[in-house]
């Protein structure tokens, strides 16, 4: 959410009224979410002014660990500087920290690529936000699940109970530390995750939703404790339940 939000941001600047505009001191601090939306706080070093040049020497991009060669334009200009120097200052501060974590392992070979394509300057702004949305697509679609084999006849459903809400085995990435809640696409992922994990013996599909739409499922250890609840199904494993 924190990247794609970025990478709107930044394509919004690449392609503003006034021009490509780069911020010149591109800190994580200088950003703060807003209603799940990134905004700049700072614009006091923001430019649009792009570097002259004379030839393509002269368009050299530096960072401390990278430079990378630009072209020099017919009008004298180094040919997208601004718009690069954004793009590689989001993979330094926020691509490189956030993208090879928490993905489904479906798509992290995708999200690599994006991280690789954009540390070495090969995507633009314009491919990166294509890239980021059909990343997106994939993941609200529940497409790459395909192909994978069906688990969830593996439990027994119990329409009308839940387990009793506490402290229980943690995962990751959980949106609880107090046990192991994750964003699901439906019970037939849910069923896999639960199966991946040697703790889990039972599980729910709560009503919470997350940004992009996602349900979240509430993994657990044991399935003794139910409650009634009208709205809620829990799924047991059979090996569990066969005492």
């Amino acid at each position: 959410q924190i990247c794609l939000s970025l990478v709107k941001l930044l394509f919004y600047l690449a392609h503003s009224p006034l021009g490509s505009i780069v911020l010149l001191d591109f800190q994580p601090r200088q950003f703060v979410m807003v209603d799940g939306n990134l905004k700049v706080t700072d614009m006091d070093d923001a430019s649009t002014e792009e570097l002259s040049c004379k030839e393509d020497n002269d368009c050299t991009l530096d960072f401390p660990t990278k430079s990378f060669p630009l072209k020099c334009s017919a009008l004298g200009k180094c040919e997208g500087i601004n718009e690069k120097k954004n793009l590689f200052n989001a993979y330094r501060y926020f691509f490189t920290y956030l993208l090879p974590h928490s993905a489904p392992p479906a798509l992290r070979p995708l999200l690599s690529d994006i991280l690789n394509a954009t540390g070495d300057l090969r995507y633009g702004i314009n491919e990166t936000l294509n890239a980021f949305e059909k990343v997106l697509h994939l993941y609200k679609s529940g497409l790459y699940l395909q192909k994978r084999p069906l688990l969830l006849k593996d439990y027994i459903s119990l329409k009308g109970f839940r387990t009793v809400e506490g402290e229980d085995y943690k995962c990751w990435p959980s949106y609880s530390h107090l046990g192991c809640l994750l964003s699901v696409h439906s019970a037939e992922e849910a069923a896999a995750i639960c199966n991946s994990q040697s703790q889990c013996q039972s599980f729910i599909v709560t009503q919470q939703r997350t940004w992009t739409g996602r349900p979240l499922a509430s993994f657990q250890s044991s399935w003794t404790d139910l409650i009634p609840d009208a709205n809620a199904v829990v799924y047991i494993k059979r090996s569990a339940s066969s005492g």
